[in-house]
Parts: structure tokens; C-alpha cells; sequence
């Protein structure tokens, strides 16, 4: 079984640019990864990847990522993506550089609860918005990678 799934991973992964297992969205591959971890340890779990946490820049990238998570785990739970505050207060930046224009929190987020909430988590409450949450918390992440 194991082998029919390499056999069709890699016929798949030569009409894509992304590796078997990812998904391609432009310039772009996104990853799920099911391993609940601190936003740090999910981080340096995507740099072994040759990827960071994903960053997100438009609506329809958020529901290309939140359609990976469903795919993926069959839920639409709390899931780290690549936002952090932790250097300033309010000054949210993207772990990959890239510039934090694209904001879907939810009605009052990011709100820094107990002064301890500096990292980005997407499928909160009922309408799956962003939110800040304690980067110490275990949750599964998505990682992305430039082609």
C-alpha cells in the first residue's frame, strides 16, 4: 500500500512544482501539519521543510489554506499560521519577511489577552477569523514555501 502511495505521490508531483503531500497556490506550497506544537517549535518544525509558517495575503489564500486544513484533518480547528507580535506590542509581522498587509481577525482581536497573546492562530470561533494566542499553546500549523 505503501508503495502505490509513493508511485501515485510522485506521478502527481511531476505536474507540480510543490513536493508530494503539499499544495501548490501560485508561487506558493502549503502544508499541514497535524503535530501539535508551541508556535516556536512549529516554526523550526516548517525550517526543516526548507519552509516557514505560513503567511497569508488575501482572502482567497486564506480559504486555499483553511481548504489544506479540512483536507487534511478533516476539521477546521485552531491551526498556527506565521503572525507574530512578540517584538513589539501591535506590530504584527510575517516570520517569512513578507509584508502583514492581508488581516482577518475576528471582532476584537488581536486583544493581547492577559498581556501573553502574541502569535496568530486562524480558525477561530464560529466564523474560523484570526486570533491571538499564547505562542506557548499547542496547535497543529500550516506551512508554506516559496516555489
Amino acid at each position: 500500500v505503501f508503495s502505490v502511495f509513493l508511485l501515485i505521490c510522485n506521478i502527481f508531483a511531476m505536474s507540480t512544482s510543490c513536493p508530494c503531500g503539499w499544495t501548490e497556490y501560485y508561487d506558493r506550497c502549503f502544508f499541514y501539519v497535524s503535530k501539535a506544537m508551541s508556535w516556536a517549535d512549529a516554526q523550526k518544525n516548517c525550517e526543516t521543510m526548507n519552509s516557514n509558517l505560513a503567511s497569508v495575503h488575501s482572502d482567497e489564500e486564506y480559504q486555499l489554506i483553511q481548504k489544506v486544513v479540512l483536507v487534511a484533518s478533516h476539521g477546521s480547528g485552531p491551526t498556527w499560521i506565521g503572525g507574530s507580535d512578540a517584538q513589539k506590542e501591535k506590530l504584527w509581522f510575517w516570520i517569512d519577511g513578507t509584508t502583514f498587509k492581508y488581516e482577518n481577525w475576528c471582532e476584537g482581536q488581536p486583544d493581547d489577552f492577559q498581556g501573553a497573546q502574541d502569535c496568530a492562530l486562524m480558525n477561530f470561533a464560529a466564523n474560523k477569523c484570526w486570533d491571538d494566542g499564547n505562542c506557548e499553546a499547542a496547535l497543529p500549523s500550516v506551512c508554506a514555501k516559496k516555489i
